[in-house]
């Protein structure tokens, strides 16, 4: 797993590389939570065009950091997912609460 960081403004892109599952969801979740504690950022947009796969804990990820930025009446969107990942969060209904582009 690899985590790049975008920062423009109050925007915070995360860009996801390689496999978000139960080996890395709690070291990405150490490493974004690290970056978000910061309350500038009204805006988390997840990156996946890099992702070739989540599971549970991966989505486990997603919706912690759902509850963190929505705590502060912030957005969170989902971008460039591919096939085999959008197949995975829209099984998990994760769509119904984040806005997956």
């Amino acid at each position: 797993m690899n985590i790049d960081f975008v920062e423009t403004g109050q925007v915070l892109t995360i860009k996801l590389k390689g496999e978000l599952d139960h080996h890395s969801a709690e070291a990405a979740r150490v490493l974004v939570d690290e970056k978000i504690k910061n309350e500038k950022y009204s805006k988390l947009v997840i990156d996946l065009k890099g992702l070739d796969f989540i599971d549970s804990s991966g989505i486990g990820f997603v919706i912690g950091r759902y509850k963190v930025i929505r705590k502060r009446k912030g957005v969170i969107e989902i971008v460039n997912a591919g096939k085999k990942v959008r197949k995975i969060l829209d099984m998990s209904g994760i769509g119904k609460i984040i806005n997956i582009k």
